[in-house]
């Protein structure tokens, strides 16, 4: 990598014992820190999916959370079929229903006494909440088996309540004929509830059948029936990521091969899409949700459908041929490694790229696609082929797959995985296998504490390892926690913001980072830090949200060269030692806004002053955007009890500036500060 190419991350080592977490001191010696950024000439290109996101169905992400639907087991397919469920009344089982792929409904019967009610009741996730004045669409498939009419009563009910009755929403259903049809009708809430449950009633004189009971938000994100939960999808938007990833990482490989997640079980009519188990339901057993399964109806149509609409690259990842390698050690645990054995994995690329790209009218699975309400293509590039494996058992047969994707598809990219860890030999061996296969990027995973992350603050400095003839970095899943404290806090979402700047001065090598993993339901989760936690009716942004906002609203087209040098020393484009607190700094260029960006990190307990020198322009604006945010706090992060205690705070600095282009700013202890510098000429 050349000189121009490089941004300055330079540590300071401060002797003075440490301040309160919250206290911001000027330091006057310090003074002379000067950043110097070279505008002159654009550097390295940033892609536009340096920065993204990654969905995985953990911690209730899917269904019970981003998947808006509202009920739990809607099919009956769950090993326990009445799981979510409480029955009152004749209430029977049948498995002759109208969908192949879930045949299981319920027949309601009439008691036979006048004060006998049949009745079926769902607890939805954790309770169904609910918004006072707000509609929610009920649906159902049902008939009446022995012909004529009946009539269903539907009610949103608080069995807590101590008022004179337990419903506060309620209608009519009118259901007719043998056949199998669907119903729908609106329901408004009257009260706004975490833990409503769902009650439908059955006619007391004739016999109905139900199938696919579900209960959804009028107000979906885009107005989806089958939709996304509207303030979930909205933060992601509001992130604006360069990159999707998805449906997961672990969950793609299944705990075995029966389980993996097979994407072709997610398109089509979502009534006809199987129930899948999901790997995580048993996996921790101080956090174990038994009834913890997906329903598909978050498929792979509505993933591609949520990329375009968030403005970013879709990134698909599909099974290379292998169960979970935590959990199945042996080779005969996966698919054959031979063309045979991996041709059901080979055609499910194949297909997957037809299904997204492909013309209607000469390809099964883009016919399905446009049938589906989408007849243009979702236009996807990338393709991950296995998630965080390793050695022999992935590379043997990745080397059989991806060159029968590359014959078919030459236009896709390709990514490979370093397996689970960013530092032993399996990664090594893991980079050294995907450099031989040619894979077009290499996906790293570090879920590692705030020791760690100090030492590889010039980690993608690199060069030696990291080559230009090699592919691309793709960080794929990485995220920073305290040791004994693996939970949000600003502490950590500092050193996140810290160790970006490394990926963003060396975007010739790093074309994709997600912070991981994405969504946690407070009741629900197995897994933190998190970036967004929501309950049934409340999100927060975290402050690890927010540092990765941040860089992805304020990206950038291009590198720009910046050097720093502290309290009048010699200036610097090499990283000292890593391991020690201090002051990062990069700098970029728009070159759609003619904005030049300037981003500054300060983990010390000490504020510092530095004069920004920006080389190669005549003037600038004379007002710049500042935006900082204040990680100081150090245990402080937001909750859906308080989503708004730490956040960016935007300002606007009007710069003096004289014969040179150069202006003073103090970088609050412990703070991730931006600088927007509109360019005149």
């Amino acid at each position: 990598m050349t000189k121009k190419h490089l941004f300055a991350c330079l540590s300071i080592m401060l002797s003075a014992a440490p301040l309160a977490a919250n206290t911001a001191v000027t330091i006057t010696d310090n003074a002379n820190n000067r950043i110097t950024v070279n505008a002159k000439k654009a550097g390295a290109e940033i892609q536009p999916t340096m920065y993204g996101i990654f969905f995985e169905d953990i911690n209730y992400a899917a269904d019970g959370g981003l998947y808006a639907e509202l009920v739990m087991n809607r099919s009956f397919e769950f090993p326990n079929p009445y799981a979510g469920w409480e029955i009152s009344g004749k209430v029977s089982l049948k498995d002759d229903g109208p969908f192949e792929r879930n045949p299981h409904y319920v027949r309601l019967a009439p008691s036979g006494h006048a004060h006998k009610h049949t009745m079926i009741e769902n607890q939805g996730f954790f309770g169904i909440g609910v918004k006072a004045g707000e509609d929610y669409r009920f649906s159902v498939w049902a008939r009446v088996p022995d012909g004529g009419k009946a009539k269903l009563w539907i009610d949103l009910v608080d069995n807590a309540s101590m008022g004179e009755t337990q419903k506060f929403a309620n209608a009519g259903l009118d259901i007719s004929g043998s056949e199998w049809k669907k119903y729908s009708v609106i329901i408004k809430s009257k009260k706004t509830f975490e833990k409503a449950h769902l009650r439908v009633w059955g006619d007391k004189k004739v016999t109905t059948d139900l199938e696919h009971i579900s209960l959804f938000p009028v107000k979906t994100y885009k107005g989806h029936e089958n939709g996304m939960r509207q303030d979930l999808a909205q933060a992601l938007e509001d992130l604006r990521p360069g990159v999707f990833r998805f449906p997961g990482g672990c969950i793609v490989e299944g705990a075995d091969l029966a389980t993996r997640y097979q994407w072709k079980n997610t398109v089509g009519p979502v009534e006809n899409r199987p129930l899948n188990e999901n790997r995580w339901h048993y996996t921790f057993t101080d956090r174990y949700f038994p009834n913890y399964f997906q329903s598909y109806g978050l498929g792979f149509f509505e993933y591609f459908q949520l990329s375009e609409e968030i403005g970013s690259e879709p990134l698909p990842v599909l099974n290379v041929g292998m169960a979970c390698q935590f959990q199945n050690d042996t080779d005969a645990a996966h698919a054959p490694c031979t063309k045979e054995g991996l041709q059901q994995f080979i055609d499910d690329c194949i297909d997957l790229i037809d299904f997204a790209n492909g013309d209607p009218a000469t390809n099964k699975w883009a016919k399905l696609r446009a049938e589906m309400g989408h007849p243009a293509p979702f236009n996807l590039k990338f393709l991950g082929i296995g998630n965080e494996q390793w050695e022999a058992p992935y590379f043997d047969r990745l080397a059989i797959i991806a060159p029968e994707v590359r014959k078919a598809h030459p236009e896709i990219k390709i990514i490979g995985t370093s397996g689970p860890n960013a530092e032993d030999n399996h990664f090594y061996n893991g980079w050294k296998a995907m450099t031989e296969l040619k894979a077009d990027l290499v996906d790293e995973h570090f879920y590692r504490n705030i020791d760690w992350y100090k030492k590889q603050m010039n980690r993608y400095d690199d060069r030696k390892f990291y080559t230009k003839k090699g592919p691309r970095v793709f960080a794929g899943e990485y995220a920073c926690h305290d040791s004994g404290k693996k939970w949000n806090h600003s502490g950590a979402s500092l050193y996140e913001a810290a160790f970006m700047i490394n990926i963003e001065r060396n975007a010739d090598l790093v074309h994709m980072a997600t912070y991981a993993p994405l969504f946690a339901h407070v009741e629900g989760w197995q897994w933190r830090p998190d970036a967004i936690w929501f309950d049934n009716l409340r999100s927060a942004r975290t402050t690890a949200y927010h540092v990765q906002a941040l860089y992805a609203q304020n990206k950038g087209t291009n590198v720009l060269p910046t050097t720093l040098s502290i309290n009048g020393g010699k200036a610097s484009v090499n990283p000292v030692p890593s391991g020690e607190d201090g002051l990062f700094v990069s700098s970029v260029m728009d070159k759609n806004t003619n904005e030049i960006i300037i981003k500054a990190v300060n983990t010390t307990h000490l504020a510092q002053e530095a004069t920004i020198d920006i080389k190669g322009v005549k003037s600038i604006s004379p007002k710049a955007t500042v935006i900082t945010l204040d990680l100081s706090d150090y245990d402080a992060d937001n909750t859906p009890d308080a989503p708004e205690r730490v956040k960016p705070e935007t300002t606007t600095k009007t710069l003096s500036v004289g014969k040179n282009v150069e202006f003073g700013v103090t970088i609050p202890a412990r703070s991730f500060c931006i600088y927007k510098i509109l360019r005149e000429k």
